[in-house]
């Protein structure tokens, strides 16, 4: 069974995405903020690939994805970033800084599923 990290501060959102993994056999482990991430990541057996926010707070998305990429044991993990941010130059520099896929939310379920089913 694959394995995904979900990270986002707003509650709703992360049962939203969670549930979306679920009903599709995905095991789900949560997040609260992108330094509880990285405390996870850092400490438990690695998922399969990271859904990230990018707005959070004490660490933001972009952050996080920054750690992740100069981390040996992370760079190479695949990252989605789910968020409200849309313009094209935050899609523009999340995919420059190391995510390989941006979703923008509100996001269609089977679109997600796709995309995280791509990287799986």
């Amino acid at each position: 069974m694959s394995k995904v990290l979900v990270v986002d501060d707003l509650h709703s959102e992360l049962e939203r995405i969670s549930s979306v993994l679920r009903s599709s056999g995905i095991d789900v482990v949560q997040a609260h903020d992108g330094e509880e991430a990285i405390k996870k990541l850092q400490e438990q057996e690695l998922p399969d690939l990271v859904i990230l926010d990018v707005i959070m707070p004490r660490i933001n998305g972009f952050e996080v994805i920054r750690e992740l990429r100069e981390d040996d044991k992370t760079k190479k993990l695949p990252i989605i970033i789910c968020t409200q941010k849309n313009t094209d130059i935050d899609k523009i520099w999340g995919m420059e800084i190391g995510a390989d896929a941006y979703v923008t939310k509100p996001f269609d379920s089977g679109q997600l599923l796709n995309i995280v089913q791509r990287f799986l």
